[in-house]
């Protein structure tokens, strides 16, 4: 099993530190989120649509006219009572009436208490009408939602709650205690119809996105200005808020926050966990307001105001009732609160799913994996490649969320992520190959048999060109998939590795008598019987085959538990044959080698590329398996092998005599003789039924991709039949 090496670490620390900056979320991974959806709204903002929300601006103008705000409360009266008769629906304010009218009479009375007033005077300015009286009249006489705020600093009064609320869960452990309040008047406040709370919380970096919908405030929820406006404009009693985990509403089983406000029966607002509403805002829209001394001297066009949410507020410069927005820096407040009442009506909101925290983290982790595993493997050019693509979809996918679903994906911090861990991988390569080349090998050692180095040692005379034909048995041991393991490593793990798996297959053909005749890269070809007699050298082969496999287990095995050197597990074929061959010195006079060449040796070289056709490690020709008749051979097939007309049986070597003598084998090769033999004479339902047997009986023998192969060419006979002339031979294409 393959494990992270030290060439992964790097990007794959950086993965864990990138992933854990965004489950923590600190400002700047925050910002850095908001910028983002900034620019989605941006480039597609929403469009403003004409509904019943007006706004009555406060604005230079009005205060130029009427004079400086405050306004005398009968001024403000007079407002209101013109607003009605206009047509209003409601009338909410997104101010705050915490103190007397400093111009009502009685406020006046104590103000000249200094003065000689004669008692008749005093009675008739006693007389008169409280402005504030005058305005919670004009407040009754329709309905009237009155603005009040939170405060950073305990105190206040404790604003009237107009309205119940209904929820299940904990809705106060996701919202922010509120410490203070600043309040109206108790009379204003028993006379308006609702009474809702005009705080906007900025993001971190000063610019309003998301507005709260509710508070909570000394044991109990208030409703936002903008959703009580919307409360008494449907004539709605209650709220009822719905948390994750809660109400019927599921995240995974958790309570992950609250998700929705619902406002009466009929209107649903989803919320961020924080109880907030994501404000779509639209380009600056002058037909959402109207002048409010337009209003005062019936200048203004009644249709504007019959049957609308009024809110009156101010966009003067003076009173700093301004913030930034995606779209504005200096927008007004109140603007804000239209906005959110025009979503409400709409249904048209922006979301950030619950999900889409954790998908944007799986989406970095998974994108950030692959890159730290593909930098090795495939190389820094294909990983960039792999790493663009995955920006662009990234990109794609959350612009299409945007525009299609008016959902808030996160492309970019993923995408830096992963860029940081690109960078981490491809730096700790480059130092890694920097490093490979400041260490000077030394040229490769030239491999020879002990027993060939004896028999020159006795007799240097055979150092000459030219060769005998010697019956001899031949194999070839090649790596499976050595170019895919080449790609993935560097020269000197390259190296290292073809070393660890070289050195003990030598062992094991030198051990039994076998003579190394060259390795060509991964590729071993050995040979017995030369240059010295071996009366058995078809049985060392092999046994000597067995042994590597056994070998390659060992190596593998060790390879896993290398913590300090990890390699990449390993898997070869071995292709055995023999017969009749030319073996001596060859080459040329200034360099020559000990080697075989014929026939017999491209055949064995051909049965070790069958080996991955038929999903067995050792390939063995008819002829060796008659001379070493007690091992547990199993018939595969009968195949012409590419360069060769006359077509051989060739046999898998599975184990020794004593595989060979037990019961289950000899079932198991009974059971393909029955399979061949029917497919042979294309009795394809017998075959079929020989075939299942032999799927039973082969799972622990790890026989799987032979029988798929036969089911395959089962299947295909089915559907083509073979020509008439087929005599159950396989035609090998490839090598």
């Amino acid at each position: 099993m393959r494990r992270f090496g030290p060439r992964w670490l790097a990007p794959i620390a950086a993965l864990a530190l990138a992933l854990g900056l965004r489950a923590a979320e600190p400002a700047p991974v925050q910002e850095l989120q908001l910028r983002v959806f900034d620019r989605f709204q941006r480039l597609a903002p929403r469009p403003y649509t004409d509904v019943p929300v007006r706004i009555v601006d406060l604005d230079d103008a009005s205060l130029a006219r009427v004079g400086q705000w405050p306004w005398p409360r009968t001024e403000v009266a007079a407002l209101v009572r013109r607003l009605f008769d206009m047509g209003a629906a409601v009338v909410a304010f997104d101010a705050v009436f915490a103190e007397p009218d400093r111009t009502s009479p009685r406020q006046l009375l104590e103000r000249l208490d200094a003065l000689p007033l004669d008692a008749p005077l005093r009675a008739r300015i006693e007389a008169l009408p409280d402005h504030d009286a005058v305005l919670a009249d004009a407040f009754a006489a329709g309905r009237v939602v009155t603005g009040f705020v939170f405060t950073d600093a305990a105190g206040g009064r404790t604003p009237r709650a107009a309205a119940g609320f209904n929820y299940g869960g904990e809705p106060f452990a996701h919202l922010v205690p509120r410490a203070g309040t600043v309040a109206n008047l108790p009379g204003l406040e028993a006379a308006a119809a609702g009474n809702g709370a005009f705080t906007v919380d900025p993001d971190v970096d000063g610019i309003h996105r998301r507005v709260p919908l509710l508070f909570a405030y000394d044991g109990a929820l208030y409703p936002s200005l903008a959703t009580e406006a919307v409360r008494v404009a449907v004539g709605a009693r209650a709220y009822s808020v719905k948390t994750a985990g809660a109400s019927g509403e599921r995240s995974f089983g958790q309570n992950t926050g609250i998700t929705q406000l619902r406002i009466g029966k009929d209107v649903t607002v989803p919320t961020t966990s924080r109880g907030e509403i994501w404000v779509w805002y639209t380009p600056p829209a002058p037909e959402r307001s109207v002048p409010a001394w337009t209003v005062l001297d019936g200048s203004a066009d009644a249709k504007r105001i019959d049957g609308h949410i009024v809110l009156v507020g101010t966009s003067a410069s003076g009173l700093r009732d301004v913030g930034a927005t995606p779209l504005d820096p200096v927008s007004a407040g109140v603007t804000v609160h239209a906005t959110v009442i025009e979503q409400i009506l709409l249904g048209q909101y922006l979301e950030r799913p619950d999900w889409a925290s954790g998908a944007e983290l799986v989406y970095l982790a998974v994108l950030g994996a692959l890159l730290a595993i593909g930098i090795p493997r495939v190389g820094a050019l294909g990983t960039a490649a792999l790493g663009v693509i995955a920006v662009a979809a990234a990109a794609a996918l959350s612009w299409r969320a945007y525009s299609a679903w008016h959902w808030l994906l996160d492309p970019v911090y993923p995408c830096l992520a992963a860029l940081a861990v690109y960078l981490v991988g491809s730096l700790q390569n480059y130092l890694r190959s920097e490093a490979q080349r400041r260490r000077v090998r030394g040229a490769f050692r030239r491999y020879l048999a002990p027993s060939l180095v004896d028999e020159l040692a006795a007799h240097p005379e055979k150092l000459r060109l030219g060769g005998e034909m010697r019956e001899m048995t031949l194999l070839f041991c090649d790596l499976r998939g050595f170019t895919s393991i080449a790609e993935r490593l560097d020269p000197q793990a390259l190296t290292q590795l073809l070393n660890r798996f070289l050195t003990p297959m030598t062992e094991v053909i030198l051990s039994r008598r076998g003579c190394i005749d060259k390795y060509m890269g991964d590729c071993v070809m050995a040979f017995w019987n030369a240059p010295l007699d071996d009366p058995e050298h078809a049985r060392h082969a092999c046994e000597a085959a067995l042994a590597m496999t056994a070998a390659l287990a060992d190596l593998n095995a060790r390879i896993a538990a290398d913590a300090a050197r990890p390699l990449p597990a390993l898997a070869m074929g071995v292709g055995v044959n023999t017969g009749a061959c030319c073996v001596g010195n060859m080459g040329s006079d200034q360099r020559f080698a000990y080697s075989a060449i014929g026939d017999e040796v491209n055949l064995a070289s051909r049965l070790e590329g069958q080996s991955r056709r038929y999903g067995v490690a050792i390939v063995v020709a008819e002829n060796t398996r008659a001379r070493v008749p007690d091992l547990a051979f199993l018939e595969l097939d009968a195949i012409r092998v590419k360069g060769k007309q006359q077509p051989v049986r060739i046999h898998a070597l599975l184990g020794d005599e004593r595989l060979a003598a037990s019961a289950s084998f000899e079932k198991l090769r009974d059971a393909q003789q029955a399979l061949l033999a029917a497919y042979r004479a294309q009795r394809w339902d017998d075959a079929d039924a020989a075939l299942a047997a032999c799927v039973a009986l082969g799972a622990e023998r790890g026989l799987d991709e032979l029988y798929r192969l036969y089911a395959e060419r089962i299947r295909a006979f089915r559907a083509t039949p073979p020509p008439p002339d087929w005599d159950g031979v396989h035609v090998a294409d490839a090598k």
